[in-house]
């Protein structure tokens, strides 16, 4: 055998070893090496940020729910409608949340929000497909998704829009165009979860707007956000997304507090 040859055969394993461990390297600068959750080492192909184990337990829960709000009843029954939704119907008409906000899907959602692990948008998009992507009531008809908007001063100190993110996702795996930019927050607020119930309204009220409305007249569209708490957001860009002649709002979010 040519000497070159040899060469290049001994050389191709050893490049691609070094290559392999340049990666693993990379990955090991950019994500850390434990469970963000339960701390115990990655060690599984595939394992980043958040370990198989505690991705287990990132479940949807079986309740019987509000069929307007999506609020969550205790113990058995069939879905209906909470007093709240009958007394006062919302601007929009379902939503849905994929679990409560609390144990493995509120860590997630932590980590994914604050400490700005964007790639759990898979991770968070996958889940809601898994636990509300079956509902044909919720999904059929939507012509378009639209991600809850972030002041830019908001977003530009984050490093992204959460909701864009998992918008993204949704969009593409249900197959639905992504509209972004049409619906724009043009003022700054108050954190929601600094105020008490009364006062989110308020907060809110005035600090959204639509682009380009004729785009989405007569639409039925489906509003992304992450957290569902009590419904101000969701229920204020929906008012400003009706004003607007969208025909029907409905939403989803990951979890609800």
């Amino acid at each position: 055998m040519p000497a070159e040859k040899r060469r290049r055969n001994v050389l191709g394993p050893l490049l691609a070893r070094r290559l392999s461990s340049w990666g693993k390297l990379g990955e090991l600068l950019l994500f850390p090496s434990s469970c963000q959750i339960c701390e115990i080492l990655l060690e599984k192909s595939g394992e980043k940020i958040v370990c198989r184990e505690c991705l287990a337990d990132l479940r949807g829960i079986d309740s019987p729910f509000c069929l307007c709000c999506g609020r969550f009843f205790d113990g058995a029954g069939e879905p209906h409608l909470c007093a709240d939704c009958l007394r006062d119907r919302p601007p929009f008409t379902r939503h849905r949340s994929g679990a409560r906000y609390e144990g493995v899907v509120k860590d997630i959602i932590l980590l994914y929000k604050y400490r700005g692990f964007e790639v759990l948008s898979r991770i968070l998009a996958d889940f809601l497909i898994r636990s509300l992507g079956g509902e044909e009531d919720l999904w059929s008809g939507i012509q378009a998704v639209l991600p809850v908007p972030l002041h830019p001063a908001k977003e530009k100190s984050r490093g992204f829009n959460q909701a864009v993110l998992l918008a993204k996702g949704l969009a593409r795996k249900k197959d639905i165009p992504l509209l972004k930019g049409r619906l724009v927050k043009v003022r700054p607020t108050a954190a929601q979860t600094s105020l008490r119930a009364g006062e989110r309204e308020t907060n809110l009220r005035g600090a959204f707007r639509v682009r380009n409305a004729a785009g989405l007249k007569g639409k039925v569209v489906l509003l992304v956000d992450d957290v569902y708490t009590t419904g101000s957001t969701v229920r204020e860009c929906s008012l400003v997304l009706k004003k607007a002649g969208v025909k029907e709002v409905r939403a989803v979010t990951i979890a609800r507090a």
